[in-house]
């Protein structure tokens, strides 16, 4: 029996963090699913498409990982793809309760789905994504946070977004 999680996310934009968890998690299972969600309740910086862009491109050397975008409940689609592990990060403890709440939602949902809890490095266990995106438009050096391929994009996306608010 082959043991694949699915992990599910924003990963607006992927982070060290993040990498650190799917690497570590790759060495645990047979194969990581690592998702990004279509529809989030999170205004993304960026599209779906842009996220899977990147996750692929920072996945690449892990051999056992599959990135796709998923649309509606993370348990239908883990059970539409024959998963039921979900994995989740946990950095904090402010993250603990609202995962906490996930996961038993998830669970009263469907229950054959677990919900595996992983924290990342201690290097990475501060870093968000959304503080992230909000120093970079500051003009903060986000570089130790996300790997070059991604902390460009992030440049870019934000000229993007700045030139297209002055005009």
């Amino acid at each position: 029996m082959s043991r694949v999680a699915l992990y599910p996310g924003s990963f607006d934009p992927v982070t060290y963090g993040h990498i650190d968890l799917i690497t570590r998690a790759s060495r645990i299972f047979d194969k990581i699913i690592v998702a990004a969600a279509e529809d989030t309740q999170k205004r993304t910086l960026f599209t779906c498409a842009e996220r899977v862009e990147m996750l692929t491109d920072v996945t690449r050397d892990i051999p056992n990982i599959e990135v796709v975008a998923f649309k509606g409940l993370v348990v239908d689609y883990a059970q539409d793809r024959g998963v039921n592990v979900l994995l989740r990060g946990l950095r904090m403890i402010s993250d603990f309760e609202f995962e906490l709440q996930m996961a038993l939602t998830n669970r009263r949902l469907n229950e054959k789905i677990e919900t595996l809890f992983l924290m990342p490095s201690e290097g990475h266990s501060f870093v968000s994504s959304t503080l992230l995106k909000e120093a970079a438009s500051l003009g903060a050096d986000t570089s130790s946070f996300v790997p070059p391929s991604v902390n460009q994009r992030l440049k870019d996306k934000l000229a993007e977004q700045q030139n297209s608010a002055v005009s």
